[in-house]
């Protein structure tokens, strides 16, 4: 399910109830070579250059699309709470911040990825690209976290 932000338009957010625990889910984060198998949309591969996965942390890679193109990516991991939050400063075009908060209940997590961008204008004109690409992303999260 994604929807914008109603009070200010800038921020784009799917929820997902996920079958695993949130200790399960912070380490598909954690570890870089789970992390390149699942992060971007379908099609899509990773090369990570750095993964420096604590608070104030350099994240820079290239997503490798389907059709050849090359796209570098530079982030700065802001806050990292173990099972239960990862904040994501994207400090490359376009800019924004993406908080992903976890919250087990039972044998599931409930998984929120919200996406701040610096203005309405900007989340809008990049919201028909970015909320497929982050529902396919948490489709690929859950293929890793099943074992496929």
């Amino acid at each position: 399910m994604s929807e914008t932000n109603a009070n200010t338009g800038t921020v784009l957010k799917t929820e997902r109830t996920i079958s695993a625990s949130s200790a399960q889910i912070f380490e598909a984060f954690r570890q870089p070579e789970k992390l390149a198998r699942w992060w971007g949309p379908s099609g899509f591969t990773n090369t990570f250059e750095v993964f420096n996965f604590v608070p104030g942390g350099l994240w820079k890679f290239v997503m490798h699309a389907p059709n050849g193109t090359d796209y570098p990516n530079e982030c700065v991991f802001r806050e990292i709470e173990p099972e239960s939050r990862v904040v994501i400063d994207h400090v490359a075009e376009p800019h924004f911040t993406l908080t992903i908060s976890l919250r087990t209940h039972d044998a599931h997590t409930h998984l929120t990825w919200e996406q701040a961008f610096k203005s309405a204008e900007v989340a809008e004109k990049l919201r028909s690209m970015c909320e497929p690409a982050n529902e396919q992303n948490l489709d690929r999260l859950e293929m890793v976290l099943a074992g496929k």
